[in-house]
């Protein structure tokens, strides 16, 4: 999959399997979430702060997903943020229209907004022989 395809591939799957470490290191915390995905790759969710991967994220912003059908799948690896303002608005305005409930969950106390800008990203078909793998590697601080 190119870049595009995996932005595509993303938006036709907006559950997604997402990973935070657990503070303390006491281990990974997995859970299902709702996302949304914008053409530079980030991801937008929101959770709220009686969760253990909002917890987990305020300790320690690495996360990671994974996105799959039978015979795809996306692996993502990012940084978390809590995006403000004009920003947030713009994602919010684009959760909504994947997420129309998400109206009635911004009324809900203690709901949050997290951003995650992406670092790694590998996509795999396995509908080809051999199947086709790709890696995005976008980690601009190295």
């Amino acid at each position: 999959m190119d870049r595009r395809q995996v932005i595509e591939f993303i938006r036709a799957h907006k559950l997604a399997v997402e990973a935070t470490l657990q503070r303390d290191n006491k281990g990974v915390q997995a859970a299902v979430v709702g996302v949304v995905v914008n053409d530079d790759l980030e991801l937008f969710f929101d959770t709220l702060d009686s969760t253990r991967k909002l917890r987990n994220i305020v300790a320690d912003p690495r996360i990671a997903f994974v996105f799959f059908d039978d015979t795809r799948t996306v692996q993502y690896e990012g940084v978390a943020d809590f995006p403000q303002g004009p920003e947030l608005e713009n994602f919010y305005r684009r959760y909504v229209d994947a997420f129309p409930d998400g109206v009635e969950r911004r009324a809900l106390p203690g709901i949050a907004y997290v951003i995650v800008r992406p670092k790694w990203i590998r996509a795999s078909d396995y509908s080809t022989t051999p199947p086709t793998i790709t890696h995005f590697d976008l980690d601009l601080d190295d």
